[in-house]
């Protein structure tokens, strides 16, 4: 059983929380996920890896239901079962040019590693990231920080620019993308560039690893899992 220790978990959004892990640690590729055991629950739960270093990696999850309320009351300290290094993740050594980064809502989340990896190779990168409010909003200065261009929208437009996320498409200068948030989002993103990328999907899983084929999706090259061939696909694999 793999006990990971919390050091930190608090909210940084509205009904968003963050929290911190700290244990045997492998190198974790950002857009991996892990799966964490909520005590009470039956099935674990399915996280993207937002950051992670030597030991310590962090979620960021949202409340929306019993085991992530529940996750909430996770305090500094106490040990949690999470199977880690799930998913094959982004692989930022495929940009080439100038680098986009789209997130909308928790998709935000795994793309805080990318663009440390993208910095680190010393990628030029723009991010948009799309939120429903501006209370929904979380690591905008980390992006800031990171990226050489940061974008926010809203859909009220109570912070940023008001509307979707490819509003922008059209003024900016890109090679390559990576994507991550909702299906209907991923999807606008492709349709909206003739450019190469990557996008990390969503999906309901069971064990995470491949074995119950819950999570089984339709490609161009025939079907494939989420949790183990993905979640990360290349653009030209799916069939949009």
């Amino acid at each position: 059983m793999p006990l990971f220790s919390v050091t930190e978990n608090q909210p940084v959004a509205s009904a968003v929380w963050r929290m911190v892990l700290q244990g045997d640690v492998p190198a974790l590729r950002a857009g991996s996920f892990v799966e964490v055991a909520v005590p009470g629950c039956y099935l674990r739960r399915p996280f993207s890896v937002s950051t992670a270093s030597a030991g310590t990696f962090s979620i960021i999850y949202k409340i929306v239901g019993k085991g992530t309320d529940l996750m909430t009351h996770f305090a500094p300290g106490q040990s949690v079962d999470v199977l880690v290094g799930l998913g094959n993740g982004f692989d930022a050594a495929r940009a080439h040019g100038r680098a986009l980064i789209v997130g909308g809502g928790l998709g935000v989340a795994p793309l805080c590693q990318l663009a440390k990896d993208l910095h680190a190779l010393r990628v030029p990168t723009t991010f948009v990231g799309g939120f429903n409010t501006a209370a929904d909003i979380f690591c905008e200065e980390e992006f800031r920080i990171l990226c050489d261009e940061s974008l926010v929208y809203t859909l009220d437009g109570s912070a940023g620019r008001k509307g979707l996320v490819t509003a922008c498409f059209d003024e900016l200068d890109f090679d390559y993308f990576f994507a991550c948030g909702p299906l209907p989002m991923l999807k606008a993103v492709a349709a909206a560039t003739p450019k190469p990328g990557q996008l990390s999907l969503e999906a309901r899983m069971g064990c995470g690893y491949g074995v119950c084929m819950g999570c089984s999706i339709e490609t161009n090259r025939g079907p494939m899992r989420v949790c183990k061939e993905g979640p990360v696909f290349e653009k030209e694999v799916l069939p949009w």
